[in-house]
C-alpha cells in the first residue's frame, strides 16, 4: 500500500482520526521552513500537507498569500519544494507528504517529469486546488505510473450528482473544503460537518479530511469526529508570521513556536472519541 494508505489503515486501528499541519515550501526562507517540516513527526503530524508557492493562488486567503510571497522571494520554486521533500526523506521513511498548489507550474514543469521528480523525492500525493476533474486527464496516467495519489477537493458546494464524477479516479484521501470561500476566513459548525460528511461517505469509501477553516484544537477535535482526518494551515501560518523580525526573517524561535502550535492541535486530535 502507499504511505497515506498505510497511515489512514493505522490510525483506523488505533480508532482516531489524523492530524494534517499545512506549511509553504521555503516560508520564510528554506532552512527555517526545511526545519519545521522536520520537526513536524515528532510533534504530533500523522501526515504533512507542503504549499507549493505560486503567484495566483485563487484559493488562498491573505495569510497564505502573504506566505507564498514570502517563499518567492525566498527563491521559492516547484523543484525547491521537490528538494524539500527529499531532504525529509533522509530521516523519515513513513510520514506521508503531500503537496498542495495549483496546476501552472506543474504545466510549466511538465506533468509527467513532475510526477517522475515527485515520486524520487518522496511526495505521496497532490492536491491541485484548479484542476478540474474534466481536465484530471492532464496528470491522473503519469501520476498512477509513478504512485503519487491525486486527491481531490469536494465543497459545501459540490452537489450530489457531480459527487461521484469529481471523486471518480481519486485516491489517498477525500479533502473536504468546509467553507465557501478562501483560506483562513471562516470556519464551519460542527452541525454543518456532521450533516455534510455522511454525503460525502455515501460515494466513497476513502478516508475524508477536514480542511479550510480549523484553528484551534477544539475544531480538529471536532473534525475528527465526524471525518478521518483535519487539516490545519492558516493558523500555523500566522504563528510563524508573528515571530518574524521587521525585516521578515525567521526569529530564534519561530520553528518552536510552529511546532509547539503543532503538538496543542495534536493533543486535541488524539483526545477526540471518535464516533
Amino acid at each position: 500500500m502507499s504511505r497515506i494508505a498505510t497511515r489512514f489503515a493505522a490510525l483506523k486501528q488505533e480508532g482516531r482520526g489524523a492530524l494534517i499541519p499545512f506549511l509553504e515550501a521555503w516560508d520564510p526562507d528554506r532552512a527555517t521552513a526545511q526545519a519545521i517540516l522536520d520537526g513536524m513527526p515528532e510533534a504530533g503530524a500523522d501526515l504533512i500537507e507542503i504549499g507549493v508557492p505560486f503567484t495566483d493562488p485563487m484559493a488562498d486567503g491573505p495569510t497564505i498569500q502573504r506566505a507564498g510571497q514570502r517563499a518567492l522571494a525566498a527563491g521559492a520554486t516547484l523543484g525547491g519544494a521537490l528538494a524539500m521533500v527529499g531532504q525529509f526523506r533522509t530521516h523519515d521513511e513513513t510520514t506521508p507528504v503531500i503537496l498542495m498548489g495549483y496546476l501552472n507550474p506543474v504545466l510549466s514543469y511538465g506533468p509527467e517529469r513532475f510526477c517522475t521528480d515527485a515520486a524520487a523525492a518522496g511526495v505521496d500525493g497532490v492536491i491541485l486546488v484548479d484542476l478540474p476533474t474534466e481536465e484530471a486527464a492532464l496528470l491522473s496516467g503519469h501520476a498512477a505510473n509513478a504512485g503519487i495519489d491525486i486527491i481531490r477537493l469536494v465543497a459545501p458546494t459540490t452537489d450530489d450528482a457531480r459527487l461521484p464524477l469529481v471523486l471518480n479516479g481519486s485516491s489517498g484521501f477525500v479533502y473536504y473544503v468546509s467553507i465557501t470561500g478562501i483560506t483562513g476566513t471562516a470556519s464551519a459548525s460542527a452541525a454543518d460537518l456532521a450533516a455534510a460528511i455522511p454525503r460525502v461517505r455515501r460515494v466513497t469509501e476513502l478516508p475524508i479530511a477536514i480542511g479550510f477553516g480549523i484553528r484551534t484544537p477544539g475544531q480538529a477535535a471536532e473534525a475528527v469526529q465526524v471525518a478521518d482526518a483535519a487539516v490545519v494551515a492558516s493558523v500555523l501560518i500566522e504563528t510563524l508570521a508573528a515571530s518574524l523580525d521587521e525585516h521578515g526573517r525567521a526569529g530564534s524561535d519561530t520553528v518552536s513556536k510552529v511546532l509547539a502550535q503543532v503538538r496543542a492541535l495534536a493533543a486535541g486530535v488524539r483526545g477526540a472519541r471518535r464516533t
